[in-house]
């Protein structure tokens, strides 16, 4: 970095000192802490996206949200030039100058690293970040902070998008790099041609029920509310009516509201409440990255039958199979162009389309044995959104979902060249043949889908879309299976890198003995599952249990907790 270079950014630093005696870390989330506490963190992010578009010489993307967090927090992320969350490389990265302790010891860093990873700052190539921000009240002053970071460096511009959710930003990010239009009103184009695609390829069914033929949405009074009413304005046969959408009277950003509120604690939201017995009602999160549904089965009960994540990726496996299953059955793979799909280069041999459906270890084992009982492929990752998103690459297609509502498909760009080439060539024939809507489905789920992040608006749509087709009520669909009991508990402990895991964090390889401990309670219970790991951020250990009855689950998850006390040494379960 050349010397005046180094001073102007020294200059922009010292107008946001940071806060003494507070310690950032930047995991799946960014950044997050108390709005009025985050200036000095975001302005040095700002910093950080804009090296990032130095560096991968494409868009970055930063986004001011905390997501399922009170209103009074906030935080920042970095969107990478694919639409995904930044590279863990970069992490420590981030942890290092948002804490560094003044604009001297920033700058330094800042230096050493541009060193060490060879970025050029104001050559020929101008850099682009994408900045967004929801509607959190201490998010326009943040938003300014990103901007003066990115502008303090060299040959790099901030654009701002406005007010946007999560998702929308990491789908522009993704988009502009694709070279693909990329504004806002092109992201309502995109899902609302795609749903209008599905909805005309639908089988004509029986409709879903009295008084449940749209969705109410819960929108966390937060910003997918906001978008939400914006995307109704392109959208053809699909009813949704939306509560807490943050206007005056209806409460604050995630108060007793919004997805997280309610996989959590398993009851209605503000603005629910007996009327709404039997309709299907969706809950997004504060920046609309989270969806679940649930429905009210009486009005004197204040619970809430609850369709999470985990339901969720089964819908989208079952709609996915049926359209790979009709393309399989019309015309066999030996003599169908699906056969040039997977040609292997270093020989001829070849394979169908691969499936792959991904899981945490706190998936409902339910939802897994129902999967696999459909003969679909299953693998598990460690616990965190990247390690799933990752994961699902390796795939032509990948479903992944946590039980918060977390999740997408991902389609592989050698799949999506084979079925818009063998729609092409199907499209000769005289008739549209189930085969070819089959193909014309998987393309506009493509489309449809946020293939960059977890989007509860693309979601909620992709959701109505197949019920719709299935002509199923949200009851029908909750029947696919009964999900197990199950029971969480965080076990104190001295120093949580005692516990060391492995097979995706569900079995323990130290302490010795500890998981021939865990494997001997669970044999005591009917359809028992048990777990431990290490906590990512404070000194505990998380237990997971799950068994046929809520008492089993309770007592396995107490026999296993005891178990992780006597060995890691203890303080108490909480």
């Amino acid at each position: 970095m050349e010397e005046a270079d180094r001073e102007v950014l020294l200059q922009a630093a010292s107008l946001f000192p940071p806060p003494p005696g507070i310690r950032f870390a930047y995991g799946t989330a960014g950044f997050r802490y108390n709005g009025l506490l985050l200036s000095s963190t975001v302005f040095r992010v700002g910093v950080l996206a804009a090296l990032r578009s130095l560096k991968t010489r494409s868009v970055t993307g930063l986004m001011i949200t905390a997501s399922h967090n009170p209103a009074s927090d906030n935080g920042v992320k970095v969107a990478d030039p694919g639409g995904g969350m930044l590279t863990q490389e970069w992490e420590p990265f981030a942890d290092a100058i948002a804490n560094a302790v003044n604009a001297e010891n920033f700058v330094q860093l800042i230096d050493e690293f541009i060193k060490k990873q060879g970025i050029l700052c104001g050559d020929t190539y101008s850099g682009v970040v994408l900045v967004a921000r929801d509607t959190r009240p201490s998010g326009e002053e943040l938003l300014s902070a990103a901007i003066q970071g990115i502008g303090a460096v060299k040959g790099v511009m901030a654009v701002d998008m406005g007010i946007l959710t999560t998702p929308q930003l990491h789908w522009m990010v993704r988009s502009r790099n694709k070279g693909m239009p990329a504004t806002e009103s092109d992201y309502y184009m995109q899902l609302s041609s795609s749903v209008k695609i599905l909805m005309s390829a639908r089988p004509k069914v029986q409709k879903l029920g009295p008084h449940i033929e749209g969705v109410v949405v819960d929108g966390a009074n937060g910003v997918g509310a906001k978008k939400l009413y914006t995307l109704q304005q392109f959208l053809e046969g699909i009813e949704v009516n939306i509560r807490n959408s943050g206007r005056e009277g209806e409460g604050g950003l995630n108060d007793s509201v919004g997805a997280d509120f309610v996989q959590k604690e398993k009851i209605t939201p503000s603005g629910f409440g007996g009327d709404d017995v039997g309709k299907r009602c969706a809950s997004l999160d504060g920046d609309a990255d989270r969806l679940v549904y649930f429905y009210i089965s009486s009005p004197e009960k204040k619970g809430v039958e609850l369709i999470d994540g985990d339901k969720i990726l089964t819908l989208f496996a079952i709609f996915i199979k049926q359209q790979l299953d009709s393309i399989y059955n019309q015309e066999k793979m030996e003599s169908s162009p699906a056969v040039r799909l997977a040609q292997n280069p270093s020989n001829e041999e070849c394979h169908s389309i691969a499936l792959g459906i991904v899981q945490t270890a706190y998936a409902n084992g339910a939802s897994t044995r129902y999967l696999r009982e459909l003969g679909l492929e299953i693998v598990f990752t460690s616990t965190g959104v990247k390690y799933l998103h990752e994961k699902a690459t390796e795939y032509d297609i990948g479903i992944y979902f946590e039980a918060n509502g977390h999740g997408t498909i991902l389609f592989s760009e050698k799949l999506l060249l084979w079925l818009k080439a063998f729609n092409e060539e199907l499209s000769s024939a005289s008739t549209v043949s189930e085969q070819r809507r089959a193909v014309q489905r998987l393309l506009a789920i493509s489309s449809l889908i946020n293939q960059a992040v977890g989007d509860a608006l693309s979601g909620l749509l992709l959701v109505e879309v197949i019920l719709h087709y299935m002509g199923w009520s949200i009851q029908t669909w909750n029947t696919l299976y009964q999900d197990l009991p199950s029971r969480q508990l965080k076990v104190k402990v001295a120093d949580r890198t005692s516990i060391v895991t492995t097979d995706a964090e569900t079995r323990v390889v130290r302490p010795l003995g500890l998981q021939e401990a865990i494997d001997s309670e669970v044999v005591k219970y009917s359809m028992g599952r048990a777990f431990v790991r290490p906590s990512g951020t404070e000194d505990v250990v998380r237990v997971y249990a799950e068994a046929l009855t809520q008492e089993e689950a309770d007592s396995l998850g107490q026999a296993i907790a005891m178990h992780v006390r006597q060995f890691v040494g203890l303080e108490s379960s909480m």
